[in-house]
């Protein structure tokens, strides 16, 4: 009934399996449809070294737990394979796992299922990848939309909520429904990427994806793989890159899962002080482990592979690199050196970013790194981990804080705007204003804006062009641009209806005119991540909190002059010192009318006066909005 005289393993494949270094894996294990001398089938092969019994229950079999048993590999590998006849492209099932300690026996889901039951049900479903791609044109030029000098602005999002069908029942869109609705948005508005919340197959729907048991298969809760596929190909028709969240951190405790997989602790560490997280209640991968290495970086290239993605972010980077992270002292085991890092998480970041860029140079890797951890976008042969860029959480904490301030208080507090500059370029930064900002009582943006309904408004226009101006990429949460009042929940649909009101109109509005001045202005971009494209004017006005600087391209006569005005009362006859004369056309005003404004600015550019100021030849005399960033080209 069971054929064990089939495999898809050579030994070279078992050699590169044991040694750590096989990144193709979800084309060997897991089960694969195929036909053997004529008969159709599908072939299943497992890890489970610690198992005593395997075999496959599913629809086929009436999910009989011993009727069609599959036997291990005589090399030592720990893998079990057979080729059942007759199971086909839908099947459901699992593997029951009879382990050789504890009398423990468990039905398992497929750790490299492609494909798994809509949650709450658990099996794996036996499915195919196929689909005819029509993002050539995209694929084929993505080097240049996903380099570190082209523009990167980030619209992230959550699948479930970005939108709903309140008419039927607040219904999800599926795949094929969010693709056209997403790319006509994310166009219109100017965003160069989305970036999605985790899509793969998770068990809890609140944990957004970040409690992952399918890492090789996105969630059914919004179609099949064919859609997803269909989705991302849509978005690269439109011009839109897509970014993944990844979590190879720790993965939940679910029965069905990779925990306790074949009655041992084979994915996690045995030792529950360094195997198991006390924050998210969930178990952290043993990267010291050749075939746990082999399981993570195949999953990584897999979406790389299979899903054209273009882009990796690498979720909660600090929790994998420090091993007393989240634990009191005594609840943490140090490294052999005595210190607190986790050397075999360190090794592992280093390998995944080299496999990823070695097999896909034009896609990028982002770490979600939250300390101050050295070199973590250089690459790994100069010391660093490795990764394209890197969170910059200092900036969005400090300047969050700023902005939390009344106005007449922030020249106090000036520092907090000015200190990201001295560490800007000592990474290849991200600015990111995440969904970690509007969740768990933190409100939304809006609502960390002091004053009435004109100043929040007016300092959430300030905030996001401050934003624009500064040096590094641009991450922007769902739902930041329309401003919504309420904190971003999972279960509801984002608040679209706020755009029928003329402050979030005009929020609206302003984020998509910063976007395109953005995208066509390469002094923004270009040296993001060099201080040849950075240049302070004055960054001492901290009693009238003005800042104004240069943002600067690669070639000569691509400077743009950005003035900030923190509090609520307009500057008159503000002299900034310019590096040329002629007339500097006002590029943008946040307090224009269309934007919500008071209308108060430059009646659209000034000519510079030979009037040294700021140890500078020229000058312009300005008119600073209240609570308003401008932008001049000369």
């Amino acid at each position: 009934m069971v054929r064990h005289d089939v495999s898809l393993f050579s030994e070279h494949d078992i050699y590169l399996f044991k040694e750590g270094n096989h990144f193709r894996l979800y084309d060997k294990l897991g089960s694969h449809p195929m036909t053997v001398d004529g008969v159709e089938g599908t072939y299943f092969a497992v890890w489970a070294p610690n198992a005593e019994q395997v075999s496959v229950t599913g629809d086929f079999n009436g999910w009989n737990k011993g009727s069609h048993k599959i036997m291990p590999r005589w090399d030592g590998s720990g893998i079990w394979e057979g080729f059942i006849p007759g199971i086909k492209n839908g099947d459901r099932y699992k593997f029951h796992i009879v382990s050789r300690y504890h009398n423990y026996s468990v039905d398992k889901g497929d750790p490299y299922a492609f494909y798994w039951e809509m949650p709450p049900k658990t099996a794996s479903i036996v499915w195919n990848l196929d689909y005819t791609w029509e993002d050539t044109g995209w694929m084929a030029g993505r080097h240049k939309n996903n380099s570190l000098n082209a523009p990167f602005s980030i619209y992230e999002v959550h699948l479930g909520s970005w939108r709903r069908v309140p008419e039927e029942g607040n219904r999800f869109l599926n795949y094929r429904e969010i693709a056209h609705y997403l790319a006509d948005y994310v166009k219109e508005m100017g965003f160069t990427h989305v970036e999605l919340l985790p899509v793969m197959e998770h068990p809890f729907y609140g944990s957004w994806g970040y409690q992952t048991v399918g890492y090789f298969a996105p969630t059914s809760r919004y179609g099949t793989p064919q859609d997803f596929m269909y989705m991302i190909d849509h978005l690269h028709q439109n011009g839109i890159g897509v970014i993944i969240d990844w979590v190879p951190s720790h993965f939940p405790s679910d029965e069905h899962g990779l925990a306790y997989f074949d009655g041992s602790y084979l994915y996690e560490h045995q030792d529950p002080k360094k195997g198991y997280h006390p924050e998210w209640n969930s178990y952290i991968f043993n990267y010291g482990r050749n075939e746990v290495r082999n399981f993570l970086i195949s999953s990584a290239l897999f979406w790389l592979d299979k899903y054209h993605i273009d882009g990796i972010r690498v979720d909660a980077v600090a929790s994998m690199l420090y091993l007393d992270y989240a634990r009191q002292s005594g609840d943490w085991i140090p490294n052999i050196y005595g210190g607190k890092e986790d050397l075999e998480a360190i090794s592992f970041l280093k390998r995944f970013n080299e496999a990823v860029y070695s097999t896909h140079p034009d896609v990028q890797t982002i770490a979600e790194e939250s300390t101050a951890w050295p070199m973590v976008s250089r690459p790994t042969h100069v010391g660093g981990l490795g990764f394209g860029m890197k969170w910059n959480m200092g900036w969005m904490h400090d300047t969050l804080k700023y902005f939390s301030k009344d106005p007449i208080f922030r020249k106090y507090h000036h520092d907090q705007l000015t200190f990201s500059i001295w560490y800007a370029f000592s990474e290849n930064f991200m600015l990111p204003l995440s969904h970690d900002e509007v969740v768990h009582g933190k409100g939304a943006l809006i609502g960390k804006m002091p004053g009435d309904e004109w100043q929040r408004s007016a300092n959430l226009r300030l905030l996001f062009g401050y934003m624009y101006s500064h040096p590094g990429k641009k991450l922007f949460f769902m739902g930041g641009e329309l401003s919504q009042w309420k904190e971003w929940n999972h279960d509801e649909s984002l608040e679209w209806h706020s755009l029928n009101y003329s402050f979030q109109k005009g929020i609206n509005k302003w984020v998509r005119d910063l976007n395109h001045l953005y995208r066509n202005e390469p002094a923004l971009y270009e040296l993001d991540f060099s201080n040849d494209g950075f240049e302070w004017i004055d960054f001492h006005d901290w009693e009238q909190s003005t800042i104004s600087f240069l943002r600067k391209g690669k070639s000569a006569g691509e400077t743009v002059l950005v003035v900030c005005n923190f509090t609520s009362i307009p500057r008159y006859n503000y002299r900034v010192g310019i590096p040329r004369g002629g007339y500097w056309r006002e590029l943008l005003n946040s307090d224009a009318r269309i934007y919500g404004g008071s209308g108060r600015g430059n009646a659209g550019g000034v000519e510079a006066d030979s009037i040294p100021v700021q140890g500078r030849s020229f000058s312009l005399s300005l008119t600073l909005p209240p609570l308003g960033v401008l932008f001049f080209k000369g």
